[in-house]
């Protein structure tokens, strides 16, 4: 990670706690004894070896206290969190995750939260064997975690957001709605439940679906992950792809958890607008669906056909048979509402 000392004027340096580099060195430091990292964190930048006949794959996300996640989430999920949803990039457009960078802003260097935070950061990269190489930390007025992600793929097994065709099936993994659910749990103070407790781990800590996205990637025609909801982001799938779709909200996936929680109109209604999912979306042709099964009861992970991708444009949801409105474009920065 970068260790330069510049301080903005406005910002006093920190005052009681470690600097940034002994920061560094306790928290985000580790040794890696593999041929892949030449230079890691300490230089003024990274020295990596990619895989021969691959291409690189980069993707960068930034969470924000009080935006992207509350106040109150334990560090440790707040770490595991920022490394997960940039994983789930990786994981729809198929490819294997290598290295990770780290940005991190903190109002105080204050030490059991980083030690915490550094744990769920490491545990969800070692899930998937990502290694740390560099980064940088400075000091500022909020919390905030930027992780970009280095990973490579086979050029012939690139997943792109373009490429559904009329007549693909439309497809997502697991269940939908609990991130969104588990959110509202955590604004909440009610008492916690079993099923409480499923919903706010899936908002907290995502599974990032990796191993799927590569195994898919032979046979999807268009894949994305589900990070704005699944109307926004299968809006943006089939405009991709310049065509439209239906969305069958029967056959949508619940979980027994947040069908528990809240009522089945709510469960209907954070399934296609609530975000942080991050489970996969995807087409493919109808003679994959056998071969798409197949993979998914190998990998333990539920698949379901949810819809259809037909010609025009836009995105129509059905209730048994008929049409529902549905004009939700998902959340957007900088815009006075989530449907500017």
């Amino acid at each position: 990670m970068d260790t330069s000392t510049s301080t903005p004027y406005s910002i006093r340096p920190w005052q009681n706690c470690v600097d940034e580099f002994e920061l560094i060195r306790r928290f985000f430091t580790r040794e890696y004894e593999a041929a892949d990292v030449r230079v890691g964190v300490g230089d003024d930048g990274a020295l990596l070896r990619p895989t021969a006949g691959k291409d690189l794959l980069c993707v960068v996300d930034t969470i924000v206290a009080g935006v992207h996640f509350p106040l109150q989430l334990a560090a440790a999920d707040v770490g595991y969190h920022a490394v997960s949803v940039n994983l789930s990039d990786i994981a729809a457009m198929g490819g294997r995750p290598r290295w990770m960078t780290l940005a991190l802003t903190l109002t105080e260097a204050e030490e059991t939260w980083l030690r915490d935070f550094a744990g769920g950061l490491f545990e969800a990269a070692d899930e998937h064997g990502v290694k740390l190489v560099g980064g940088d930390t400075t000091q500022g007025p909020t919390t905030v975690v930027t992780v970009q992600i280095v990973g490579d793929v086979a050029p012939e097994n690139v997943l792109r957001r373009y490429g559904a065709s009329v007549g693909d099936g439309i497809y997502v993994s697991g269940t939908l709605g609990d991130a969104a659910a588990g959110l509202s749990l955590i604004q909440q103070p009610i008492p916690e439940t079993p099923a409480g407790r499923y919903l706010m781990q899936r908002f907290s800590r995502p599974t990032a679906r990796v191993a799927l996205g590569q195994a898919i990637a032979p046979l999807a025609s268009a894949a994305i992950d589900l990070s704005d909801g699944l109307t926004a982001d299968a809006r943006k799938l089939l405009q991709a792809s310049q065509k439209g779709g239906i969305i069958e909200l029967d056959k949508l996936p619940l979980s027994a958890e947040i069908r528990q929680q809240f009522a089945p109109a709510e469960c209907v209604e954070m399934a296609l607008r609530g975000g942080d999912d991050y489970e996969l979306c995807f087409t493919t042709c109808v003679n994959n669906h056998a071969r798409i099964m197949q993979v998914a009861a190998e990998q333990h992970i539920a698949v379901t056909r949810i819809g259809e991708v037909t010609a025009g444009d836009g995105l129509v949801c059905h209730n048994a048979g008929k049409r529902v409105d549905d004009r939700h474009n998902g959340y957007r920065h900088f815009a006075a509402g989530p449907d500017q």
